[in-house]
């Protein structure tokens, strides 16, 4: 790292409730944990987010899943910080938890009218993670999910995706996409093919998004497990 300058660390925090207590708790949280989170020390940016069903590529709300971005100012604080407060409540209300933590790489447009992520000065190699957020025009919201089930089975049948999810913070209108490859050349291939190359010329041509956010993350490591085991260990066995 050059100098003295410190990386800025995003984590992407994810919760599963099972049961109606604390799915209803998740819920109403959505609301209640705003404050909490705008109070949590050295945090920068956050957004609260629930997912859709399946893996999340949908537009019908899955009551099970939630999770929480936010970005910090170094690597310990965001390991000390995403395991006290109101991360310590999601934790001790959920049957499972995984926390992903990320140096950010390359980051374009604007979130809630934010350039959120500050990208390291210098590249790193390995598995990368890749996260886009969009504002979707209302008018066009049909036939934007009537492609998100084409490039849903698409990146499902891809060997190579170790982790990927559809979240948001408001259903059908913001959807943000996550997924983890083990390099950028497995990323790029999956990007300009099939229907995911289709769906982004007609989001140039045809004006889909009021505001969109295209960025990717250096995977620096992780917390917890999800289904049961660390997503990152797909990375582990392919290389």
């Amino acid at each position: 790292m050059p100098g003295n300058k410190v990386t800025q660390i995003v984590t992407l925090s994810f919760f599963r409730f099972a049961g109606p207590l604390a799915r209803i708790w998740a819920f109403v949280m959505m609301g209640g944990a705003r404050l909490p989170l705008a109070r949590t020390k050295h945090i920068g940016f956050w957004k609260l987010c629930g997912s859709g069903t399946g893996e999340g590529f949908t537009p019908v709300p899955n009551t099970a899943v939630y999770a929480i971005l936010a970005t910090w100012p170094d690597a310990p604080t965001a390991q000390r910080q995403t395991q006290t407060g109101i991360f310590a409540r999601y934790i001790n209300r959920a049957t499972e938890n995984w926390t992903v933590f990320l140096q950010p790489q390359t980051s374009r447009g604007a979130w809630s009218g934010q350039s959120p992520f500050e990208p390291a000065q210098t590249a790193a190699s390995g598995p990368l993670a890749a996260l886009t957020r969009a504002t979707i025009k209302p008018g066009i919201l049909t036939r934007f999910w009537g492609r998100v089930p084409n490039i849903s089975k698409m990146i499902g049948q891809d060997p190579n995706v170790a982790f990927k999810i559809g979240i948001g913070e408001v259903p059908m209108l913001h959807q943000v996409t996550f997924s983890i490859w083990p390099s950028e050349q497995a990323m790029a291939q999956f990007a300009r093919t099939g229907p995911h190359a289709d769906a982004i010329r007609a989001v140039r041509d045809e004006g889909w998004f009021r505001e969109e956010l295209y960025a990717r993350f250096a995977v620096h490591s992780d917390r917890g497990t999800w289904n049961g085991t660390s997503p990152l260990a797909k990375l582990q066995e392919a290389a």
